[in-house]
């Protein structure tokens, strides 16, 4: 993949570390634990056999793998190598694996035990394509020596991670070493580093979010505690026992530890529990206040490194609801339609600019063109800025669901029902949810003389899309609304949802 060089370079992030600070404690996963200089020489092993599997500079390499320390060991030596770490989401069907596999053209997919039939599937459907567990890369190491890079250039392609797409179909946004360093530093001067710090992971690692823990805790010096999967009592005991001071978390996360933590108060060592994902309902942030959880919400998407705003805590109660001020070196101004600036308290688009924002998409020049615009990246998400320059969210996408953290699209959702053959038409929308922050539902035109059911539409979904995906409730009805140019109004589908009684 040809990439343009900058000409700035820096030194090879773990190799660094490790030279730095060797016995610092680098990873805590389960009972185990490594420090820098540790994880550095399993790392360099685990390069040393995507090497010897022929991995070279610029390959793109999938990795379909629950959070594990072997993810980490495999996530730090792809880009050690000069190629392209694409995590992919281990909650996708394998046509959907299939399909972002065959876009970002990767030359190896590295898989876990967990997935090893998804990794099957995706190896049939995608020719040529060459799968190796991971467990040849994290057991059985060979430690010969291998070229590596020593040196990073800030404007080469670290990784690529898809986010969906309003057509239907995900795009993967290209994130350099320089946008991931600059996110990290971004971070820090934002929530402040402190020497006993220690971030835990329980967001998946495959998802931006997570992504960017393990680059901090590199660029810090401090430990990840890394968890494979949420589970708030796990969270909770984490936070107790392992030394926790900072956790990221999405809204529904958040309740979920609340509700298990019970009346029981949080260790004064827990400094931040940032909340991201979509904004966070006023509630939930105000009974942090009254329990004194330290929660400040965020803001961010994949096509800026996660992070973009973060509500400082110092400001947590004074700004209630706000998704703070920009990272350092981030600016974020609103738009109005016409593409100028709207003053202070007027709602519009939230666009972004900075060396966090991505150069692109990979292999779409023409959404790269629409996203990145005069030099702003626009974002398609409502908010506006108060007078003191903090941002509030108002809307993640006119059309984007957030369920759970997860980002869902209606338009490919719509696509697969559209692909079962007794459907005419269909429209999804987001519902609100106590849960899960937003549930998914469709109407649905059916054709005549079908007699389809709900639950068969219901159950057709899985076959083509991930579980978060799914539409939790399905009706029918006589037609969609849609505008003079056939666009269809999904805030008036909301609105049916809201008065059932114009449903069929």
């Amino acid at each position: 993949m040809p990439q343009a060089s900058s000409g700035e370079t820096m030194p090879e992030w773990l190799q660094q570390r490790a030279l730095l600070s060797p016995e610092r404690l680098a990873l805590v996963f389960g009972a185990e634990r490594w420090t820098f200089a540790e994880l550095h020489r399993l790392v360099s092993a685990c390069a040393g056999r995507l090497a010897a599997a022929g991995v070279r500079a610029g390959d793109r390499v999938a990795l379909l793998a629950r959070s594990s320390a072997g993810f980490v060991r495999v996530a730090h030596a792809v880009p050690r190598l000069g190629a392209v770490l694409v995590p992919l989401n281990v909650r996708l069907t394998p046509s959907e694996l299939g399909w972002q596999v065959g876009d970002c053209g990767a030359a190896l997919l590295v898989y876990d035990d967990a997935n090893a039939a998804q990794a099957a599937d995706v190896g049939e459907l995608v020719p040529g394509l060459r799968c190796l567990p991971m467990i040849e890369l994290t057991e059985r190491l060979n430690d010969k020596a291998v070229e590596a890079l020593d040196r990073l250039d800030s404007s080469a392609i670290h990784s690529i991670v898809y986010t969906s797409g309003t057509s239907g179909r995900p795009k993967g946004a290209m994130l350099t070493f320089g946008n991931q360093l600059w996110s990290a530093l971004g971070s820090a001067l934002n929530l402040g580093l402190h020497d006993d710090d220690r971030w835990l992971a329980c967001l998946p690692l495959f998802h931006v979010g997570g992504l960017a823990i393990l680059i901090r805790s590199v660029v810090y010096g401090i430990p990840v505690v890394l968890h494979d999967g949420f589970d708030p009592a796990a969270v909770n005991r984490s936070i107790d026992e392992g030394g926790v001071t900072i956790v990221s978390v999405v809204s529904n996360m958040l309740q979920r530890m609340l509700e298990a933590r019970g009346n029981r108060p949080y260790p004064p060592s827990l400094r931040c529990v940032l909340a991201g994902g979509g904004p966070v309902p006023r509630p939930l942030l105000e009974e942090c206040a009254c329990r004194g959880v330290p929660a400040v919400q965020t803001y961010g998407l994949t096509e800026a490194t996660s992070q973009v705003t973060i509500l400082a805590p110092e400001d947590a109660l004074g700004k209630l609801g706000s998704a703070g001020k920009p990272l350092f070196t981030t600016e974020v101004r609103i738009e109005g339609e016409d593409g100028r600036a709207l003053p202070t308290g007027q709602a519009g688009e939230i666009v972004v600019r900075g060396p966090t924002v991505t150069p692109g998409y990979f292999n779409h020049p023409e959404e790269t063109e629409r996203a990145l615009r005069g030099g702003w990246l626009h974002t398609g998400d409502i908010g506006y800025l108060d007078s003191e320059g903090y941002l509030y969210v108002l809307d993640r996408r006119d059309d984007l669901i957030v369920s759970g953290g997860e980002n869902v699209y209606p338009a490919e959702v719509e696509e697969v029902l559209r692909s079962h053959p007794a459907v005419l038409d269909a429209g999804v929308v987001g519902l609100p949810d106590k849960r899960w922050g937003q549930r998914v539902v469709a109407t649905v035109v059916l054709r005549e003389d079908t007699g389809v059911s709900e639950q068969e539409l219901l159950a057709f979904c899985p076959e083509q899309l991930a579980s978060y995906k799914v539409p939790k409730r399905l009706r029918f009805a006589k037609g969609l609304p849609r505008n003079a140019a056939g666009k269809l109004l999904r805030r008036t589908l909301r609105e049916w949802w809201s008065q059932e009684s114009l449903l069929l």
